[in-house]
């Protein structure tokens, strides 16, 4: 009988404790709501999918960085997680880069989740056309994105500015995509041995 794998277990009960700590501690009760919708969605996605398709660690490991970035994004609001803040005075910033830093997470996660189910599919055959597959569809959601965060703030209303957190910079969107795309690069080129090998675990796996 299959069964979870006990560190995704463990991933999603400590991401509910996040939920749960971050939901009572934050100010901004519906921005951090926004913020923190897509774990809403993700985490019962793959509760339900964990037995019968069960992801590689990497890809489990990257998720649950993600989801935690976007909680405590959520509970600051992006342009003022403290963290970020020390980021930006070590670096000598103009601007908290969180959200930045959130965004390439962004790409990784969709670049890495993309890459495996195309992998494990078989549904693409060489390495270049994979790679601008992956690339073109991180692309492609990182720009729906953006359009539900511009949805969204509109809907806010004076709201808006914290859920954006784009600082006052015009060309906050763009830069967003360009860090979604950074993340898939890195994925293609920094990840792509140790997750091939990781996938042909989960594949033996899958088929036994």
């Amino acid at each position: 009988m299959k069964t979870r794998p006990l560190y995704f277990s463990a991933g999603v009960a400590l991401l509910a404790l996040l939920l749960i700590i971050t939901g009572i501690a934050t100010a901004r009760k519906l921005t951090w709501l926004m913020e923190v919708l897509p774990v809403f969605i993700v985490a019962p996605i793959l509760w339900a999918t964990a037995k019968r398709y069960p992801l590689t660690p990497l890809l489990y490991a990257f998720i649950f960085v993600g989801c935690a970035s976007l909680i405590v994004g959520g509970m600051y609001s992006y342009a003022r997680v403290p963290a970020g803040f020390h980021i930006q005075a070590w670096l000598g910033l103009e601007r908290n880069p969180y959200d930045r830093i959130g965004h390439v997470l962004q790409g990784l996660v969709v670049s890495l989740a993309a890459r495996e189910v195309l992998v494990r599919g078989n549904r693409v055959r060489g390495g270049k056309m994979l790679a601008f597959i992956v690339c073109c569809i991180t692309l492609a959601i990182g720009a729906f994105y953006e359009l539900i965060e511009w949805w969204v703030a509109l809907a806010l209303g004076q709201d808006a500015d914290d859920f954006l957190g784009t600082q006052g910079d015009e060309w906050d969107t763009q830069a967003d995509m360009l860090c979604a795309l950074l993340g898939a690069m890195f994925t293609l080129f920094a990840l792509r041995r140790w997750h091939d090998s990781q996938i042909e675990k989960a594949m033996k796996r899958t088929r036994q």
